[in-house]
């Protein structure tokens, strides 16, 4: 009953590439087959994805950067008065809670900074998912958020 799901997406920088790997017990790879595309994964894809390997010392270095990036943020973010609380996260974002939620992700989306608005999500309510930018992204997210004339 466990799916456990790697992309190459944010560390690898590869997102593009819309490549991943799912391990299961045989039984749940076998639904997987049946519900994916007849063909697997085409030569152009394979390519990339050789080379992407080929640079793990680049990968480690960008998800040290992406650690280090996202616990400053969490911290930056813990200072803002519309704040309540960010979730302790070992991915690629951090699910905050806030004063208004709905607010807030509105200010957000005005002014060009897309979030995720979780309020509707069970155990969730009142939450954005911030995904963990580059430091000029989340130095502008953290500036436009203690801007928020509701906080």
């Amino acid at each position: 009953r466990l799916i456990v799901m790697q992309t190459f997406s944010k560390a690898w920088a590869a997102a593009a590439m819309r490549l991943g790997i799912a391990y299961a017990h045989s039984d749940i790879i076998g639904i997987f087959n049946n519900v994916k595309y007849p063909y697997n994964i085409n030569i152009l894809t394979q390519r990339e994805a050789l080379k992407v390997l080929d640079a793990a010392d680049e990968v480690a270095r960008v998800a040290g950067s992406l650690v280090s990036e996202r616990n400053r943020l969490a911290e930056t973010l813990l200072r803002l008065s519309v704040v309540k609380e960010v979730y302790p996260s070992d991915a690629n974002f951090l699910l905050v809670a806030t004063t208004d939620a709905d607010g807030l992700y509105a200010w957000l989306r005005d002014k060009g900074i897309i979030v995720r608005n979780r309020s509707r999500v069970a155990l969730c309510e009142g939450c954005l998912r911030i995904t963990v930018g580059t430091p000029d992204e989340n130095a502008m997210l953290i500036d436009t958020m203690a801007a928020f004339p509701h906080g």
